[in-house]
Protein backbone atom coordinates (compact mmCIF):
# COMPACT_ATOMS: atom_id res chain seq x y z
CA UNK A 1 0.00 0.00 0.00
CA UNK A 2 1.16 3.40 -1.16
CA UNK A 3 2.03 6.15 1.75
CA UNK A 4 -0.22 8.37 2.58
CA UNK A 5 0.73 11.97 1.22
CA UNK A 6 -0.05 14.10 4.07
CA UNK A 7 0.33 17.86 4.97
CA UNK A 8 3.65 19.84 5.57
CA UNK A 9 4.28 20.28 9.36
CA UNK A 10 3.10 23.77 10.07
CA UNK A 11 0.53 24.09 7.10
CA UNK A 12 -2.76 23.47 8.05
CA UNK A 13 -5.70 22.55 6.30
CA UNK A 14 -9.14 24.93 6.67
CA UNK A 15 -11.81 21.97 7.35
CA UNK A 16 -15.45 23.05 6.49
CA UNK A 17 -16.72 23.12 9.94
CA UNK A 18 -14.03 25.88 10.82
CA UNK A 19 -14.76 27.84 7.74
CA UNK A 20 -17.61 29.44 8.93
CA UNK A 21 -15.83 30.88 11.92
CA UNK A 22 -13.32 32.56 9.26
CA UNK A 23 -15.78 33.89 7.32
CA UNK A 24 -17.92 35.72 10.35
CA UNK A 25 -14.26 37.26 10.69
CA UNK A 26 -13.60 38.52 7.59
CA UNK A 27 -16.72 39.98 6.94
CA UNK A 28 -16.53 41.96 9.84
CA UNK A 29 -12.94 43.21 9.29
CA UNK A 30 -14.34 43.88 5.89
CA UNK A 31 -17.37 46.20 6.90
CA UNK A 32 -15.13 48.13 9.35
CA UNK A 33 -12.28 48.49 6.91
CA UNK A 34 -14.93 49.91 4.60
CA UNK A 35 -16.09 52.33 7.06
CA UNK A 36 -12.87 53.87 7.21
CA UNK A 37 -12.53 54.15 2.87
CA UNK A 38 -9.90 51.77 2.85
CA UNK A 39 -9.53 50.17 -0.09
CA UNK A 40 -8.31 46.33 -1.02
CA UNK A 41 -4.89 45.51 -2.70
CA UNK A 42 -3.61 41.79 -3.41
CA UNK A 43 -0.17 40.59 -4.10
CA UNK A 44 1.48 37.58 -5.06
CA UNK A 45 2.74 35.06 -2.55
CA UNK A 46 5.92 35.14 -3.87
CA UNK A 47 8.52 37.92 -4.49
CA UNK A 48 12.05 38.29 -5.46
CA UNK A 49 14.16 37.57 -2.62
CA UNK A 50 15.67 40.86 -2.64
CA UNK A 51 13.06 42.67 -1.70
CA UNK A 52 12.56 41.37 2.19
CA UNK A 53 16.30 41.40 2.47
CA UNK A 54 16.51 45.24 2.01
CA UNK A 55 13.02 45.90 3.57
CA UNK A 56 13.08 43.19 6.68
CA UNK A 57 16.99 43.30 7.06
CA UNK A 58 19.60 40.83 6.17
CA UNK A 59 20.36 40.40 9.88
CA UNK A 60 16.78 40.01 11.55
CA UNK A 61 15.88 35.97 12.36
CA UNK A 62 13.21 36.20 9.57
CA UNK A 63 15.90 36.40 6.62
CA UNK A 64 18.53 34.34 8.12
CA UNK A 65 16.42 31.47 9.52
CA UNK A 66 12.90 31.48 8.58
CA UNK A 67 12.37 32.30 4.70
CA UNK A 68 11.35 29.84 2.39
CA UNK A 69 13.74 30.96 -0.19
CA UNK A 70 14.32 28.98 -3.30
CA UNK A 71 16.03 29.20 -6.90
CA UNK A 72 13.54 28.55 -9.80
CA UNK A 73 14.40 27.52 -13.15
CA UNK A 74 15.91 30.54 -14.34
CA UNK A 75 17.94 30.95 -11.52
CA UNK A 76 16.14 33.96 -9.95
CA UNK A 77 15.93 33.46 -5.98
CA UNK A 78 11.93 33.57 -5.03
CA UNK A 79 10.71 33.65 -1.62
CA UNK A 80 7.05 33.00 -0.61
CA UNK A 81 6.36 36.33 1.37
CA UNK A 82 7.12 36.27 5.35
CA UNK A 83 4.81 39.28 5.45
CA UNK A 84 3.09 41.90 3.85
CA UNK A 85 4.18 45.18 4.29
CA UNK A 86 7.24 44.96 1.47
CA UNK A 87 4.93 43.21 -0.80
CA UNK A 88 2.30 46.31 -0.97
CA UNK A 89 4.89 49.06 -0.67
CA UNK A 90 6.92 47.14 -4.32
CA UNK A 91 3.36 46.82 -5.53
CA UNK A 92 2.49 50.60 -4.90
CA UNK A 93 5.55 51.66 -6.33
CA UNK A 94 5.16 49.92 -9.70
CA UNK A 95 2.11 51.05 -10.33
CA UNK A 96 2.74 54.38 -9.58
CA UNK A 97 -0.13 54.51 -6.59
CA UNK A 98 2.49 57.02 -4.50
CA UNK A 99 3.77 59.96 -6.32
CA UNK A 100 2.00 62.65 -5.06
CA UNK A 101 -1.23 60.48 -3.58
CA UNK A 102 -2.43 59.59 -0.19
CA UNK A 103 -3.39 55.71 -0.43
CA UNK A 104 -5.47 53.68 1.99
CA UNK A 105 -4.91 50.22 1.34
CA UNK A 106 -5.55 46.79 3.11
CA UNK A 107 -4.54 42.96 2.18
CA UNK A 108 -5.21 39.35 3.14
CA UNK A 109 -3.87 35.95 2.45
CA UNK A 110 -0.91 33.46 3.60
CA UNK A 111 2.29 34.23 4.83
CA UNK A 112 5.27 31.84 5.25
CA UNK A 113 7.78 31.15 7.91
CA UNK A 114 9.66 28.44 8.85
CA UNK A 115 9.21 28.22 12.47
CA UNK A 116 8.70 25.59 15.44
CA UNK A 117 4.96 24.98 15.26
CA UNK A 118 2.61 25.73 18.18
CA UNK A 119 -0.33 26.64 18.96
CA UNK A 120 -0.79 30.65 17.31
CA UNK A 121 2.30 30.09 15.45
CA UNK A 122 2.52 28.03 12.11
CA UNK A 123 4.71 27.77 8.96
CA UNK A 124 1.59 29.04 6.74
CA UNK A 125 -0.06 31.83 8.47
CA UNK A 126 -2.51 33.90 7.55
CA UNK A 127 -2.85 37.83 8.19
CA UNK A 128 -5.08 40.81 7.41
CA UNK A 129 -2.85 43.88 6.52
CA UNK A 130 -3.70 47.58 6.62
CA UNK A 131 -1.13 50.32 5.01
CA UNK A 132 -1.09 53.67 4.43
CA UNK A 133 0.60 56.46 2.36
CA UNK A 134 1.76 59.84 1.70
CA UNK A 135 0.68 61.23 5.42
CA UNK A 136 3.01 62.46 7.98
CA UNK A 137 1.53 62.95 11.05
CA UNK A 138 0.06 61.62 13.97
CA UNK A 139 -3.34 61.69 12.92
CA UNK A 140 -3.27 58.59 10.72
CA UNK A 141 -1.23 56.32 13.47
CA UNK A 142 -4.58 57.34 15.40
CA UNK A 143 -6.66 56.29 12.85
CA UNK A 144 -5.49 53.46 12.01
CA UNK A 145 -5.01 52.22 16.10
CA UNK A 146 -8.98 53.66 16.49
CA UNK A 147 -9.79 51.60 13.34
CA UNK A 148 -8.50 48.33 15.22
CA UNK A 149 -9.63 49.18 18.08
CA UNK A 150 -13.60 49.42 16.77
CA UNK A 151 -12.65 45.90 14.83
CA UNK A 152 -11.87 44.32 18.11
CA UNK A 153 -15.91 45.95 19.37
CA UNK A 154 -16.75 44.29 16.25
CA UNK A 155 -15.60 40.86 16.93
CA UNK A 156 -16.41 41.00 20.68
CA UNK A 157 -12.76 41.03 21.93
CA UNK A 158 -12.60 44.18 23.14
CA UNK A 159 -12.23 43.20 26.80
CA UNK A 160 -9.42 40.65 26.13
CA UNK A 161 -6.65 42.77 24.00
CA UNK A 162 -4.42 45.84 25.92
CA UNK A 163 -2.66 48.11 23.63
CA UNK A 164 0.87 48.92 23.85
CA UNK A 165 2.72 52.10 22.15
CA UNK A 166 6.14 53.28 22.20
CA UNK A 167 8.17 55.71 19.92
CA UNK A 168 11.31 54.57 18.03
CA UNK A 169 12.10 58.23 16.87
CA UNK A 170 14.23 58.23 13.94
CA UNK A 171 17.53 56.81 12.68
CA UNK A 172 19.35 59.22 14.18
CA UNK A 173 17.76 58.73 17.21
CA UNK A 174 17.82 55.15 17.55
CA UNK A 175 21.73 54.85 16.57
CA UNK A 176 22.85 57.17 19.35
CA UNK A 177 20.19 54.90 21.64
CA UNK A 178 22.01 52.10 20.30
CA UNK A 179 25.83 53.11 21.37
CA UNK A 180 24.20 53.88 25.10
CA UNK A 181 22.30 50.64 24.88
CA UNK A 182 25.59 48.50 24.09
CA UNK A 183 27.84 49.88 26.10
CA UNK A 184 25.23 49.50 29.35
CA UNK A 185 24.64 46.02 28.71
CA UNK A 186 28.09 45.12 27.54
CA UNK A 187 28.85 45.41 31.46
CA UNK A 188 25.98 43.06 32.08
CA UNK A 189 27.32 40.91 28.87
CA UNK A 190 27.55 37.28 31.74
CA UNK A 191 23.76 38.03 32.98
CA UNK A 192 22.05 38.00 29.03
CA UNK A 193 20.57 35.11 27.69
CA UNK A 194 22.71 33.73 24.79
CA UNK A 195 20.23 34.75 21.97
CA UNK A 196 20.90 38.37 23.58
CA UNK A 197 24.08 38.33 23.59
CA UNK A 198 24.37 37.57 20.09
CA UNK A 199 22.14 40.17 18.99
CA UNK A 200 24.19 42.63 20.82
CA UNK A 201 26.61 42.51 18.11
CA UNK A 202 24.51 42.90 14.98
CA UNK A 203 20.66 44.06 16.60
CA UNK A 204 21.05 45.51 20.19
CA UNK A 205 17.58 46.51 20.12
CA UNK A 206 16.64 43.38 19.90
CA UNK A 207 17.78 42.66 22.97
CA UNK A 208 15.05 45.33 24.67
CA UNK A 209 12.21 41.86 23.16
CA UNK A 210 13.81 39.23 25.17
CA UNK A 211 11.50 37.28 27.27
CA UNK A 212 14.84 35.52 29.04
CA UNK A 213 13.65 36.53 33.12
CA UNK A 214 17.67 37.30 33.62
CA UNK A 215 17.90 39.28 30.77
CA UNK A 216 14.76 41.14 31.51
CA UNK A 217 15.83 41.89 34.99
CA UNK A 218 19.23 43.35 33.38
CA UNK A 219 17.10 45.44 31.49
CA UNK A 220 14.83 47.32 34.44
CA UNK A 221 18.32 49.43 34.58
CA UNK A 222 18.94 50.09 30.79
CA UNK A 223 18.99 53.34 29.06
CA UNK A 224 15.20 54.75 27.92
CA UNK A 225 14.91 54.94 24.24
CA UNK A 226 12.28 58.04 25.09
CA UNK A 227 15.33 59.96 26.48
CA UNK A 228 17.20 59.93 23.37
CA UNK A 229 13.73 61.17 20.72
CA UNK A 230 14.24 64.27 18.80
CA UNK A 231 11.59 67.58 19.37
CA UNK A 232 9.81 66.06 16.36
CA UNK A 233 10.22 62.72 17.04
CA UNK A 234 8.63 63.61 20.56
CA UNK A 235 6.36 66.28 19.20
CA UNK A 236 4.90 63.33 17.16
CA UNK A 237 4.13 60.99 19.72
CA UNK A 238 2.88 63.37 22.27
CA UNK A 239 0.46 64.33 19.69
CA UNK A 240 -0.69 60.75 18.86
CA UNK A 241 -1.00 60.23 22.84
CA UNK A 242 -3.54 63.14 22.59
CA UNK A 243 -5.30 61.99 20.31
CA UNK A 244 -6.02 58.23 21.68
CA UNK A 245 -6.81 60.20 25.02
CA UNK A 246 -9.42 62.39 23.05
CA UNK A 247 -11.26 59.50 21.72
CA UNK A 248 -11.29 57.38 24.92
CA UNK A 249 -8.94 54.41 23.45
CA UNK A 250 -6.64 53.40 26.54
CA UNK A 251 -2.97 52.28 25.95
CA UNK A 252 0.07 51.44 28.04
CA UNK A 253 3.26 52.77 26.92
CA UNK A 254 5.92 49.75 26.61
CA UNK A 255 9.79 51.00 26.20
CA UNK A 256 10.44 47.87 25.62
CA UNK A 257 8.07 47.35 22.68
CA UNK A 258 10.71 47.68 19.48
CA UNK A 259 9.46 45.54 16.49
CA UNK A 260 10.88 42.55 14.59
CA UNK A 261 11.56 44.49 11.50
CA UNK A 262 14.43 47.04 10.83
CA UNK A 263 12.00 49.46 8.44
CA UNK A 264 10.21 50.50 11.61
CA UNK A 265 10.67 54.30 12.74
CA UNK A 266 8.66 56.60 15.34
CA UNK A 267 5.03 54.86 16.15
CA UNK A 268 5.30 51.59 16.63
CA UNK A 269 2.10 49.34 18.40
CA UNK A 270 0.46 46.04 19.38
CA UNK A 271 -2.64 44.35 20.50
CA UNK A 272 -1.85 41.80 22.90
CA UNK A 273 -3.75 39.55 24.85
CA UNK A 274 -2.83 37.01 27.67
CA UNK A 275 -5.74 34.43 26.73
CA UNK A 276 -3.43 33.03 24.01
CA UNK A 277 -0.27 32.01 26.75
CA UNK A 278 3.30 32.61 25.15
CA UNK A 279 1.76 33.82 21.69
CA UNK A 280 -0.11 37.01 23.12
CA UNK A 281 0.27 39.63 20.32
CA UNK A 282 -2.52 39.44 17.77
CA UNK A 283 -2.26 43.07 16.29
CA UNK A 284 0.85 45.00 15.85
CA UNK A 285 2.36 47.82 13.06
CA UNK A 286 3.76 51.20 13.21
CA UNK A 287 5.35 53.85 11.08
CA UNK A 288 7.80 53.09 8.37
CA UNK A 289 8.41 56.55 6.43
CA UNK A 290 11.58 55.34 5.34
CA UNK A 291 10.59 51.86 3.34
CA UNK A 292 9.64 53.77 0.12
CA UNK A 293 12.98 55.11 -0.45
CA UNK A 294 14.95 52.24 0.79
CA UNK A 295 13.52 50.25 -2.03
CA UNK A 296 13.54 52.37 -4.58
CA UNK A 297 10.97 55.10 -4.06
CA UNK A 298 11.11 58.63 -3.35
CA UNK A 299 10.37 59.65 0.29
CA UNK A 300 6.86 58.46 1.48
CA UNK A 301 5.64 58.80 4.81
CA UNK A 302 3.86 55.33 6.07
CA UNK A 303 1.94 53.98 8.90
CA UNK A 304 0.26 50.02 9.21
CA UNK A 305 -0.34 47.06 10.81
CA UNK A 306 -0.84 43.37 10.96
CA UNK A 307 -3.40 41.06 12.86
CA UNK A 308 -2.58 37.50 12.76
CA UNK A 309 -6.24 35.39 11.50
CA UNK A 310 -4.73 31.93 13.32
CA UNK A 311 -4.56 33.71 16.83
CA UNK A 312 -8.06 35.74 16.21
CA UNK A 313 -9.70 32.82 15.55
CA UNK A 314 -8.09 30.63 18.31
CA UNK A 315 -9.71 33.99 20.85
CA UNK A 316 -12.75 33.71 19.10
CA UNK A 317 -13.17 30.04 19.39
CA UNK A 318 -13.11 30.53 23.40
CA UNK A 319 -16.42 32.70 23.33
CA UNK A 320 -17.66 31.13 19.96
CA UNK A 321 -20.12 33.53 19.04
CA UNK A 322 -23.64 32.05 17.75
CA UNK A 323 -23.19 31.39 13.38
CA UNK A 324 -25.61 31.35 11.39
CA UNK A 325 -26.03 27.47 9.96
CA UNK A 326 -24.61 26.47 6.34
CA UNK A 327 -27.96 25.33 5.49
CA UNK A 328 -31.35 27.10 6.25
CA UNK A 329 -33.72 25.29 4.17
CA UNK A 330 -32.92 21.17 3.63
CA UNK A 331 -35.64 20.31 0.22
CA UNK A 332 -36.51 16.14 0.14
CA UNK A 333 -38.09 14.33 -2.40
CA UNK A 334 -39.82 11.00 -1.57
CA UNK A 335 -40.84 8.66 -4.60
CA UNK A 336 -39.92 9.83 -8.05
CA UNK A 337 -40.82 12.76 -7.68
CA UNK A 338 -36.64 14.16 -8.09
CA UNK A 339 -37.28 16.45 -11.26
CA UNK A 340 -40.06 18.68 -9.79
CA UNK A 341 -38.22 18.38 -6.46
CA UNK A 342 -35.32 19.95 -8.08
CA UNK A 343 -37.15 22.44 -9.88
CA UNK A 344 -38.58 23.42 -6.59
CA UNK A 345 -35.49 24.39 -4.54
CA UNK A 346 -34.00 25.93 -7.71
CA UNK A 347 -37.52 28.40 -7.24
CA UNK A 348 -37.07 28.44 -4.02
CA UNK A 349 -33.28 30.15 -4.67
CA UNK A 350 -34.49 32.83 -6.69
CA UNK A 351 -37.47 33.50 -3.74
CA UNK A 352 -35.47 33.20 -1.33
CA UNK A 353 -32.05 35.00 -1.53
CA UNK A 354 -28.99 35.23 0.82
CA UNK A 355 -31.14 31.71 1.89
CA UNK A 356 -29.39 28.73 1.60
CA UNK A 357 -31.21 26.01 0.12
CA UNK A 358 -30.11 22.33 -0.01
CA UNK A 359 -31.40 19.70 -1.88
CA UNK A 360 -31.07 16.05 -0.55
CA UNK A 361 -29.04 14.05 -3.63
CA UNK A 362 -28.75 10.27 -3.21
CA UNK A 363 -31.58 8.70 -2.78
CA UNK A 364 -32.63 6.50 0.72
CA UNK A 365 -35.28 6.04 3.37
CA UNK A 366 -37.21 8.90 4.87
CA UNK A 367 -35.72 8.12 8.09
CA UNK A 368 -32.08 8.60 6.40
CA UNK A 369 -33.07 11.75 4.52
CA UNK A 370 -34.49 13.14 7.91
CA UNK A 371 -30.99 12.23 9.71
CA UNK A 372 -28.92 14.53 7.25
CA UNK A 373 -31.92 17.37 7.01
CA UNK A 374 -31.14 17.36 10.99
CA UNK A 375 -27.23 17.20 10.62
CA UNK A 376 -27.29 20.01 8.23
CA UNK A 377 -27.98 22.30 10.57
CA UNK A 378 -31.08 23.59 8.70
CA UNK A 379 -34.11 24.85 10.52
CA UNK A 380 -37.09 23.56 8.32
CA UNK A 381 -37.38 20.66 6.03
CA UNK A 382 -39.69 20.95 2.66
CA UNK A 383 -40.98 17.36 1.88
CA UNK A 384 -42.20 16.46 -1.91
CA UNK A 385 -43.88 13.24 -2.53
CA UNK A 386 -46.52 11.78 -4.84
CA UNK A 387 -49.56 13.20 -2.60
CA UNK A 388 -48.21 16.39 -2.45
CA UNK A 389 -47.19 16.69 -6.24
CA UNK A 390 -50.48 16.01 -7.14
CA UNK A 391 -52.22 18.42 -4.80
CA UNK A 392 -49.86 21.39 -5.76
CA UNK A 393 -48.35 21.30 -2.19
CA UNK A 394 -45.13 20.93 0.39
CA UNK A 395 -45.04 19.58 3.38
CA UNK A 396 -43.07 21.90 5.65
CA UNK A 397 -41.44 20.31 8.68
CA UNK A 398 -39.83 22.66 11.33
CA UNK A 399 -36.36 21.49 12.76
CA UNK A 400 -36.04 23.71 15.18
CA UNK A 401 -38.24 25.58 17.64
CA UNK A 402 -42.01 24.99 18.46
CA UNK A 403 -43.80 25.38 15.29
CA UNK A 404 -45.85 22.55 14.08
CA UNK A 405 -45.33 20.79 10.26
CA UNK A 406 -47.78 21.73 7.85
CA UNK A 407 -48.94 21.15 4.13
CA UNK A 408 -48.33 24.74 2.17
CA UNK A 409 -49.67 25.49 -1.08
CA UNK A 410 -46.81 25.95 -3.71
CA UNK A 411 -47.53 29.75 -4.57
CA UNK A 412 -47.87 30.14 -1.15
CA UNK A 413 -44.43 28.50 0.12
CA UNK A 414 -41.84 31.59 -0.32
CA UNK A 415 -43.95 33.49 2.30
CA UNK A 416 -44.42 30.51 4.65
CA UNK A 417 -40.85 29.64 4.39
CA UNK A 418 -39.49 33.29 5.01
CA UNK A 419 -41.56 33.85 8.32
CA UNK A 420 -40.64 30.88 9.56
CA UNK A 421 -37.18 31.47 9.45
CA UNK A 422 -37.39 34.68 10.74
CA UNK A 423 -39.07 33.18 13.80
CA UNK A 424 -36.26 30.86 14.24
CA UNK A 425 -33.52 33.56 13.53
Amino acid sequence: MSKKITSIRGMNDILPEQTGLWLWLEERVRGVLAGYGYREIRMPIVEQTDLFKRSIGEVTDIVEKEMYTFDDRNGDSLTLRPEGTASCVRACEQHGLLYNQVQRLWYAGPMFRHERPQAGRYRQFHQIGVETFGMDGPDIDAEVILLTARLWKALGLADKVTLELNSLGDSDDRARYRQALVSYLKGHIDQLDEDSQKRLERSPLRVLDSKDAGTRQVLEGAPQLADYLNDDARAHFDGLKALLDANGVRYRINPYLVRGLDYYGKTVFEWTTEALGAQGTVCAGGRYDGLVEQLGGKPTPAVGFAMGVERLILLLEQQMPELSPAVDVYVMAMGDVLAPTMALAEQLRDGLPGKAVQLHCGGGSFKSQMKKADRSGASLALIVGEDELANGTVTVKPLRGQAEQQQVARDQLAAVVTDLLAINQ
